[in-house]
């Protein structure tokens, strides 16, 4: 037998329980199930936090678009707009521009008493010219965004579902809005009287994000210009790009090119509070990731130093046969790639089956009120797993060095006399 062969035998004989056994020993066992319990737990844990990432960006960018160019003040209205277009338009790396109006008013169907408060969205009618500019308009469940009603005329009002149900509104059902934001004044009570526009609804829209299935109404964008009192102005102009990560930078030099009393938000900047909260979450949960490694590492250690231990006389007899000190370190060594090797695929698979599990069979539910989506999403990236992989089984190695070594400084005739 060749001397490596006799290294692999004796090292999977440490690895056994005594007595015949082919049975793994008990603290064998417990070093690999530190070892699949922290790679099963790093696996579902990145899941989780690249779901969260990518889900609520996607569910976030779907009525949001990569750059929004607004003006200083409190108004919010741009009365140029059609040559700020152009020339946004014209802007390299941009995709697709168009003006939008945004507002708040109260809704409710007439003859019932519920009424409530809703943000108005107005913006081209589908199958205009030229590209979209955010994917709203293709998450209509039921009717469509061309907004033509019954009377030819482009009354039409598109509702998120959560509203649309707790007004019990389907295709067809008339909805009133009112706006405080007229100038006109009451000559009895010196109040402002409201300004209301009566539509139809002629679509449902549903995209997953709870804020916006519950709260948003679309409109045409005449309608919402009529509606909030802005004439022919509009609140911005929304910008789609050619790459959503360079929107920032896009967004810098728009700012630049246009000037005051222009400004730009990228669509970072628009949820910077939620993104500071993931980033922050992500920050937590690698201070976790750490110590599960650390965890998994001692565990590997402490478990050879008892086979070290345990394993004293007959160390020092094999070395008393003539077997090398490099020879023992690497017995100890090929246990720690064992022990990490099947530990990190038995991890791996456990973390890919949960993170499968807790993704198509929505296991844990979240409240869409609190953290925008309604389950916990898990998205899995090829380069995570490797990460991961080469991670446990370096730690594994290098865990292995210090018991591996001290195998290795073993004097034959001690070992022998130290049972």
């Amino acid at each position: 037998m060749s001397t490596r062969a006799l290294e692999l035998s004796i090292a999977w004989r440490y690895l056994r329980s005594r007595r015949g056994s082919r049975l793994l020993s008990f603290i064998t066992v417990i070093a690999m199930g530190g070892v699949i319990v922290g790679v099963s737990a790093l696996v579902v844990i990145m899941g989780v936090m690249n779901g969260l990432q990518t889900d609520l960006r996607e569910k976030i960018l779907v009525a949001s678009p990569d750059i929004r160019v607004l003006n200083f003040g409190e108004d919010l209205r741009i009365s140029d707009w059609r040559a700020i277009q152009g020339r946004v338009a014209a802007q390299r790396g941009v995709v697709a521009a168009a003006p939008f109006v945004l507002g708040e008013a109260l809704a409710n169907v007439p003859g019932r008493k519920y009424a409530g408060g809703v943000q108005v969205m107005g913006i081209t009618p589908a199958g205009g010219k030229g590209p979209e500019v955010t994917p709203i308009r293709s998450k209509a469940v039921a009717g469509d965004f061309r907004f033509a009603t019954r009377d030819g005329k482009r009354r039409g009002i598109v509702l998120g579902r959560l509203l649309a149900d707790r007004f019990s509104a389907t295709i067809g059902t008339p909805i009133r809005l009112a706006v405080a934001a007229g100038q006109e004044v009451s000559a009895i009570t010196g109040s402002i009287i409201p300004r209301i526009s009566e539509f139809e609804v002629t679509g449902i829209f549903e995209t997953g994000m709870y804020e916006y299935d519950n709260q948003y109404v679309v409109v045409d964008l005449d309608a919402a210009q009529a509606l909030v009192g802005l004439g022919d102005a509009v609140t911005g102009i929304e910008v789609r790009t050619t790459d959503r990560w360079s929107a920032p930078a896009l967004a810098l030099t728009l700012s630049d090119t246009l000037g005051f009393p222009y400004r730009t938000i990228d669509w970072q900047q628009q949820n910077s509070a939620l993104f500071r909260a993931l980033k922050l979450e992500k920050l937590g949960m690698a201070v976790i990731l750490a110590l599960i490694t650390l965890v998994a590492a001692f565990n590997i250690v402490s478990t050879l130093t008892m086979v070290v231990r345990d394993k004293q006389r007959e160390i020092g007899i094999l070395k008393a046969m003539g077997l090398t000190a490099g020879a023992v370190r690497r017995i100890f060594l090929t246990q720690g790639v064992v022990i990490g090797v099947v530990g990190t695929g038995i991890g791996l698979a456990i973390g890919l089956g949960t993170g499968v599990a807790l993704d198509r069979y929505h296991l844990i539910v979240l409240d869409p009120q609190i953290y925008f989506i309604d389950h916990l999403p898990v998205r899995t990236e090829l380069l995570d797993i490797l990460l991961i992989a080469l991670t446990s089984l370096g730690v594994a190695t290098l865990a292995t060095v210090y018991p591996a070594a001290q195998a290795a400084r073993l004097y034959p005739v001690e070992a022998i006399r130290s049972e």
